[in-house]
């Protein structure tokens, strides 16, 4: 715990230095507003683990760990302005705050910042983050058409849906690790086991995001919770439960999933029931299970000594242990 503080508190002090408001104000505030909210910070903290675990200076990371945080903040503010939604890390959502201009704006902003960054690195190391970093970006954008596309798509499977959250989400975090590595010269078979690792533990934390959205407590969640389902996004427990549903079932998730009833209320409880009967919540928390292992299992594959490698399991361990 006190090696993540060391981390969060190098990344604040950097982020104050680069991240200030300046003219036009309209432009730079909600970028402070939303790196303000903080939240766990989990990708910058691996980008810097990881740089330190193969023993160089972990502050030669942070640019790239800034980075990093910065586009994933870019991505929130424009997937949350997709959704519609209200809340994020329990606080408005800056085009909730401001208007829709605002969040589109400060956003691209955002993501012109992150590439920045990269120039505070010598010419190889700049094209291998920089090169890393515009393939993990694309790989978000199409994520997040497919997650876009099956809201209207009829016959998402399991394998459709976890490349969706692969390039969505867990590539990103795959990056944060491999980043850290290529800061810290690694070589390449690190550079590939750390990349996997990030990106099998990035799938099990969106698994369990799509629970918690559906299970969660909206006080430490800090999201709505059944914003999926207010949504009307197919996420693995829909999948799962229209899966094994009966022919009843099934037809009550295509109706109330083609519905967007100005109160969502009985809408999410009589989904929940579906998920709970149907199997699917029990089979999302074994698949959880199931990429956590994956990840701790190339844990053992990284060139690194045995008590950064227990750290990296203890952070994994805490990750998936958000409380519901």
């Amino acid at each position: 715990m006190l090696e993540i503080e060391k981390y969060n508190k190098a990344l604040q002090v950097y982020l104050s230095e680069v991240v200030t408001i300046k003219e036009p104000i309209q432009l730079y505030e909600p970028i402070k507003y939303i790196v303000s909210l903080g939240g766990k910070r989990i990708r910058p903290v691996l980008t810097l683990m990881s740089c330190d675990f193969f023993e160089t200076d972990f502050k030669k990371a942070l640019p790239a760990a800034l980075a990093l945080e910065l586009f994933h903040n870019f991505s929130l503010i424009h997937d949350d302005i997709m959704d519609e939604a209200p809340l994020r890390r329990g606080k408005e959502t800056v085009h909730q705050k401001g208007d829709l201009n605002t969040g589109i704006l400060s956003g691209d902003a955002m993501l012109i910042l992150a590439y920045q960054l990269f120039e505070e690195y010598e010419s190889e190391m700049f094209r291998d983050l920089a090169k890393l970093f515009s393939k993990t970006a694309l790989q978000v954008c199409e994520g997040q058409q497919y997650d876009v596309d099956f809201e209207t798509k009829n016959d998402v499977t399991i394998f459709d849906y976890i490349k969706m959250i692969d390039y969505k989400t867990a590539v990103l975090l795959g990056a944060s690790m491999k980043m850290g590595a290529i800061v810290a010269n690694a070589s390449e078979e690190c550079r590939t086991h750390s990349y996997e690792f990030g990106r099998n533990l990035g799938i099990a934390f969106q698994l369990q995001d799509d629970y918690l959205d559906c299970f969660g407590n909206p006080e430490t969640f800090g999201k709505q919770i059944g914003g999926d389902i207010i949504a009307n996004k197919k996420n693995f427990l829909y999948i799962k439960a229209f899966q094994n549903s009966n022919k009843r079932d099934k037809e009550i998730l295509e109706k109330l999933f083609s519905e967007k009833p100005k109160d969502s209320t009985n809408k999410i409880n009589v989904l929940l029931d579906i998920y709970k009967k149907s199997g699917a919540t029990e089979e999302a928390l074994n698949e959880i299970s199931n990429y956590t292992r994956k990840a701790n299992e190339i844990l053992k594959e990284l060139e690194i000594s045995e008590e950064n490698k227990k750290a990296l399991l203890s952070f994994g361990e805490k990750l998936m242990n958000r409380k519901v």
